[in-house]
């Protein structure tokens, strides 16, 4: 038995405010979609983040309706949770629930076991780091249902896990259920798997099927998991997707000709435009020397972006060095100026990137929920 796990997909996010890149998303999920039928998986799991935004475009929501159509024209089920990017903070129904209620797809984010196929399948939507312990009680009687159950059992969730990643990290691996076969990650972008003797299978995040801009401009691959549980453990196989190329480079400001002539060389030949980052340090630095060169490269490139940088920032900024870790990098100086990781967890993850997203309603409502809570704990 086969089967895909998919998560942050992304549906409907424009990055850059480029229609190409909204469509690189769309190409990319099609692609795992067209795998999964082509390798005939039994079932597909959605590990949260379908969508970009709570409210999507029209565009985003048939795409995924297509999506779900295709697999079940195929026989293949398909089951999802919800991740952050799915959850309005506004009272309302989240879009995807409308799949589940037209029967493309299953909902399974209350943690309510269902069995498929002989597999149980159990799964939560986000949780927010404040409420995580209201879970424990939820996930000590979903494990004992696992437990007794004798084929496989997959855990999805859509959480940072703090051995992943101890800046996102919002639970430990020891918090979880204990007798889960594979446990179905969503949240983190990269692609990483990891086995522990106190867990029955092994924890995977896929990653983002598409690079996102908190992941910055890096080389990196994209995909999702295929996961063979026709034995006793689940054999997870990472699927590569055709992405759109991204390439970041440094240069000195007096080789930034002979470093254009090396971009250009090194990109000819590939079939999608890619993206271009170009860090830049030296002295004496004209702009307009600079905006010339870049401009060699535009029929080239989707996007080109360049920065002037010191080198001493350049050699210690995580920001120049590890795109992928701006949001923890944030989150440090936040508790730094903060002085409280409780403060600085609610600005940076929870309140920021609602704000990004412009949606000013839910980040009001989210400040006046944190605002009530503060107060209960004021009176305790």
């Amino acid at each position: 038995m086969l089967f895909s796990h998919i998560s942050d997909i992304h549906l409907g996010l424009v990055q850059y405010g480029s229609e190409e890149r909204a469509q690189d998303v769309y190409d990319v999920f099609n692609q795992a979609i067209d795998i999964s039928i082509k390798d005939h998986v039994d079932f597909v799991i959605f590990a949260g983040d379908i969508f970009h935004v709570p409210n999507p475009n029209g565009t985003a929501i048939i795409q995924m309706a297509n999506g779900l159509k295709r697999l079940k024209q195929n026989n293949i089920d398909s089951f999802f949770i919800l991740g952050e990017h799915d959850i309005s903070r506004i009272r309302t129904t989240p879009i995807p629930y409308v799949y589940h209620n037209l029967e493309f797809s299953k909902y399974i984010g209350q943690g309510k076991p269902i069995e498929h196929k002989g597999v149980l399948i159990a799964g939560f939507d986000k949780i927010r780091k404040a409420e995580i312990s209201q879970y424990e009680e939820k996930f000590v009687e979903i494990d004992k249902i696992a437990q007794n159950h004798s084929g496989h059992k997959i855990l999805v969730l859509h959480q940072g896990i703090t051995e992943f990643n101890k800046f996102a990290g919002e639970i430990q691996s020891t918090d979880l259920p204990k007798n889960f076969t594979y446990y179905a990650m969503g949240h983190l972008h990269d692609k990483d798997i990891k086995q522990f003797n106190h867990l029955k299978g092994p924890i995977a995040y896929p990653g983002s099927i598409e690079s996102t801009t908190s992941e910055g401009i890096k080389e990196t691959k994209k995909g999702f998991f295929e996961v063979d549980i026709s034995g006793k453990e689940a054999k997870p196989n990472w699927i590569e997707l055709d992405t759109r190329p991204q390439f970041s480079f440094k240069t000195e400001y007096d080789e930034l000709t002979k470093t254009i002539d090396e971009i250009s060389e090194k990109i000819v030949d590939i079939r999608k435009k890619p993206i271009v980052e170009i860090k830049i340090q030296g002295k004496n630095i004209e702009t307009d020397h600079i905006q010339a060169q870049i401009a060699r490269l535009n029929s080239s490139v989707l996007r080109c972006f360049w920065r002037i940088s010191t080198k001493q920032v350049s050699d210690s900024s995580i920001f120049l060095d590890r795109p992928n870790m701006i949001d923890d990098e944030m989150f440090r100086l936040s508790v730094d100026t903060l002085g409280s990781e409780q403060a600085a967890n609610f600005a940076i993850k929870e309140l920021l990137p609602v704000l990004i997203l412009g949606e000013t309603g839910e980040a009001s409502q989210l400040i006046f929920e944190n605002f009530e809570k503060f107060k209960k704990e004021k009176k305790q």
